[in-house]
């Protein structure tokens, strides 16, 4: 048995589908396949049921999948023992992150933490705030950044700044045009939103709240899975969204997409990290960096 058969078998198990997990992973589907396979074979045991194109866990998955979870955990927490022992000279950080995060704000941060920490590996994952929170669940993460809510008694949660969030069309949209009050208004729009389990969805649901309407009070036009996908779609005239300043900013400068001015709630960033893991130099220094200070990289350095 190897880590990297235990980390397949982990990412499998929390998606129920090996095409994704191989996806997530960057290895091929038979890659995949081999690793789980091998293990099934090895111990002569079933850990997947096998369901048309998709597959479950069996008892002993399930019960397996616990312990895969810990040991992950531990030799990351190993490598990054070894990386402070070594003068952290050199070592690896496990970053995942949301998209906006992921996308507009992170890789600052990273360059930033590359220029003084040059022999740390950082990597990165992106997913909506359920994916951020299960990598870090099952060790694949150190540290993860979300913009959505996360509540599990695993998880430290640490806040670090305030989001703006937009109200924004393309300047052609006919419905820039429509009369009636905002309410009104926001229900007879044609809405494109991002996926369920996305901090972006859920602040898109908060926005609608605070107009004391749901979801299913008005039209659902397209749900897709990133910010830049809903920002083609909105340019393009597919209807109207909610997205971050920092997703928005630079449409709204080359005035392919225009605010529309109307009171939203806000939303902050947070980091994550989980409660038992060995949180070694390089991570202490990278969350050092990110918080809010004179020294940190802010929201402020993504609106240029």
């Amino acid at each position: 048995m190897t880590l990297e058969q235990l980390r397949i078998f982990v990412a499998v198990a929390e998606r129920e589908h090996v095409t994704q997990a191989a996806h997530d992973l960057h290895l091929t589907q038979s890659a995949v396949s081999a690793a789980i396979t091998a293990l099934e074979g090895r111990y002569a045991i079933k850990l997947f049921d096998r369901i048309g194109r998709r597959i479950a866990l069996t008892d002993a998955g399930r019960t397996f999948l616990e312990e895969a979870r810990a040991i992950l955990m531990r030799a990351a927490d190993g490598e990054a023992v070894l990386s402070d022992l070594a003068g952290f000279r050199r070592g690896e950080l496990a970053i995942a992150a949301s998209q906006t995060i992921g996308t507009y704000w992170i890789p600052r941060v990273i360059q930033a933490f590359a220029t003084t920490h040059p022999g740390i590996r950082v990597t990165l994952e992106l997913g909506n705030t359920e994916f951020v929170a299960s990598r870090l669940r099952d060790g694949a993460a150190l540290i993860g950044f979300v913009e959505g809510p996360v509540d599990e008694p695993n998880l430290a949660v640490d806040r670090l700044f305030d989001d703006e969030l937009m109200l924004v069309t393309a300047p052609s949209d006919p419905w820039l045009a429509t009369d009636g009050s905002m309410v009104e208004r926001l229900r007879a729009a044609r809405w494109v939103l991002r996926e369920k389990g996305s901090g972006t969805r859920v602040a898109l649901e908060q926005v609608l709240a605070h107009y004391d309407l749901l979801p299913e009070d008005v039209d659902l036009a397209l749900e897709l899975p990133s910010n830049e996908a809903i920002r083609t779609a909105v340019e393009a005239g597919a209807g109207i969204t909610v997205l971050s300043r920092m997703a928005a900013g630079a449409a709204l400068a080359a005035g392919t997409l225009v605010q529309v001015e109307t009171p939203l709630p806000g939303r902050a960033f947070h980091a994550l990290r989980h409660r038992e893991r060995y949180f070694g130099r390089a991570a202490t220094a990278f969350v050092d960096l990110v918080r809010p200070g004179p020294f940190g990289v802010t929201s402020a350095d993504v609106q240029d």
